[in-house]
């Protein structure tokens, strides 16, 4: 089974030479430290900046130098930095080729649910109905079940909708998995789990094909 850091790990092996890449709030933020040396990859954040680099060293931070989740980052050499309307204009005009978000349900048809539990308070939806909308490329990063232990890969999601049929892949604490034809397709199973373990926790369509492979990291 996957820590937050292991998921972030797995995820940062979808990121390829050359790609423009969006990292949401959460998990995400943490694909950024392990990205392959020996590749080139523009991180992007909807708060104005592109070249975002790993996360800085404690006592190495700069409060003026932020993502969209107000976490302090790094930039790289030659990042460029600029208003957000500039940033959704990158967005909207599908120059991002992935985008990594966080979700609370995602559903077998691909929608995802990523902002608001009715009854709690929230800022508001931020960036994500934008990326959602604009990113042919979608990877959400996620626990595969809440804390009371309910599968958050369901038939059809319950919360509020960010997206509808927009997500690619998912790769959670126990799996990695591919949203094609209305189901969930094992691709890799984590460290340690069994495809039981994997059935027992995802409520909606899942098709396994063969025998799954656990993920390398």
């Amino acid at each position: 089974m996957l820590d937050k850091n292991g998921i972030a790990q797995r995820i940062a092996k979808e990121v390829k030479n050359g790609y423009y890449v969006n990292l949401g709030i959460g998990i995400p933020t943490l694909v950024a430290n392990f990205v392959r040396d020996d590749i080139e990859v523009e991180f992007q954040s909807e708060n104005g900046i592109l070249g975002m680099g790993p996360f800085p060293f404690e006592g190495e931070e700069d409060a003026d130098l932020i993502n969209a989740g107000k976490q302090t980052i790094t930039a790289l050499p030659g990042a460029s930095f600029f208003d957000s309307s500039m940033s959704f204009s990158m967005i909207r005009g599908q120059h991002v080729d992935l985008t990594i978000l966080g979700a609370m349900e995602v559903a077998q048809n691909g929608d995802i649910a990523n902002w608001k539990i009715p009854g709690k308070m929230v800022k508001g939806m931020g960036g994500a109905m934008d990326l959602v909308a604009s990113a042919e490329n979608i990877i959400v990063a996620m626990m595969h079940t809440n804390k009371k232990g309910e599968s958050k890969l369901l038939k059809q999601c319950s919360l509020p909708l960010t997206g509808v049929g927009c997500v690619t892949k998912i790769v959670t604490n126990l799996a990695v998995l591919e949203i094609k034809d209305n189901a969930f397709y094992l691709v890799e199973r984590a460290p340690g789990v069994s495809v039981e373990d994997i059935k027992q926790a995802t409520e909606g369509t899942l098709i396994i094909d063969g025998e799954v492979p656990e993920m390398q990291l």
